[in-house]
């Protein structure tokens, strides 16, 4: 019987999340305040017995990952499929820039991202497949028990659609996810089962209130 507990963590604060500038390919590193979300994170969730710890290759997230990691031995098992969607054309830039250069496309990606990628980017339907792939090899491996996966905002919300039956097409509009905040879904006989959304108590008050995105 299976009795699988998924935990979807994003990572903590960068300069990006807390600008709201495109980032995917981007590798930036964690904030002080993203580095704190980390070790509150350990520090909360060490206690629970975990099974295995899967990770983007990004270094914000193998970050994110590290404290809890060293608490509890257990070393990320990197996924190239938990990476978060490439924006293209658009990495780095901010959201009014994109408005005023690649209008057509940019008015396209909002109406249908299932479908329709950012300029030379990803579609919402590419990030679903290959971090499918991931999560049926978590599903085969374990079972029962606590896994946790530690990705990024888009490829989060899109994982959570495929497990809820949610049009991808909607990922943004349906689901949010700040930096640092933890879903679970639960694995059952009647399968996945949302149990958690997008949680930073946590952390607590003074990093929980952070703006961002």
């Amino acid at each position: 019987m299976t009795n699988l507990n998924l935990y979807l963590l994003r990572h903590g604060e960068t300069i990006y999340s807390r600008s709201g500038g495109y980032c995917g390919d981007l590798d930036p590193e964690l904030t002080p305040a993203g580095q704190q979300m980390a070790a509150a994170f350990a520090r909360t969730y060490a206690q629970l017995p975990w099974e295995a710890v899967y990770a983007s290759p990004k270094q914000r997230t193998l970050a994110t990952a590290q404290p809890l990691c060293a608490a509890i031995g257990l070393s990320p098992q990197v996924r190239d499929g938990l990476r978060e969607i490439s924006y293209g054309a658009w990495e780095g830039q901010t959201n009014e820039y994109v408005k005023a250069t690649y209008g057509e496309e940019y008015v396209r990606w909002l109406t249908e991202p299932a479908w329709n990628p950012p300029t030379g980017g990803e579609t919402a339907v590419q990030i679903a497949s290959r971090a499918a792939l991931v999560i049926s090899e978590i599903e085969q491996n374990h079972l029962s028990g606590n896994v946790l996966v530690v990705s990024h905002k888009a490829t989060i919300r899109i994982i959570l659609c495929s497990l809820l039956g949610i049009d991808l097409g909607r990922y943004r509009d349906r689901i949010n996810t700040l930096a640092g905040s933890v879903s679970m879904v639960k694995f059952d006989t009647h399968g996945p089962r949302l149990e958690i959304l997008g949680d930073r108590a946590y952390m607590g008050t003074d990093l929980s209130s952070l703006p961002g995105t």
